[in-house]
């Protein structure tokens, strides 16, 4: 994984689509257990997220990736999504920054997100860089935790 820590954050293109598809079932699918519903990532659909330039991703082949979607007042991200294989590779963070760098070269100044509150690992790792909880919420079948990160 040393090499793919080095690549870059690029969009996703048309090829990339079984990658994001199959990175993100993997990255997800652990969850389906724990929370009792398929985790909404996993139902996206992956070719128009991606045709619409909405995927970044890191690696070759594919280890991990992002979903945002600009809004006038903040950048949402919508799915972050690492291959099991690269945990603990730094993907992750590398993925964070760049939403932060994609948000600000959009002039935006803020970054939304939320996780299902049975993502206990997420509800760590989000304040861990920089994220504030907002308000937990339920929307249908899903118990979730929102965050925003201002940025400054």
């Amino acid at each position: 994984m040393d090499d793919q820590e080095n690549e870059g954050v690029r969009p996703a293109r048309a090829a990339d689509v079984p990658a994001v598809r199959a990175v993100t079932d993997a990255a997800y699918r652990p969850y389906i257990e724990r929370i009792g519903v398929v985790p909404r990532p996993m139902e996206a659909d992956h070719g128009a997220d991606v045709a619409a330039g909405r995927v970044f991703v890191t690696g070759d082949p594919v280890v991990g990736l992002v979903v945002v979607e600009a809004f006038a007042d903040h950048l949402f991200l919508d799915s972050v999504a690492v291959h099991p294989a690269a945990h603990g590779t730094g993907v992750g963070r590398r993925l964070l920054r760049f939403v932060e760098t994609h948000a600000r070269e959009l002039g935006l100044g803020e970054i939304r997100l939320y996780t299902n509150a049975m993502m206990w690992e997420n509800r760590r790792i989000y304040p861990k860089y920089g994220y504030e909880l907002v308000e937990r919420r339920v929307d249908g079948p899903y118990d979730r935790i929102h965050y925003r990160k201002p940025l400054g």
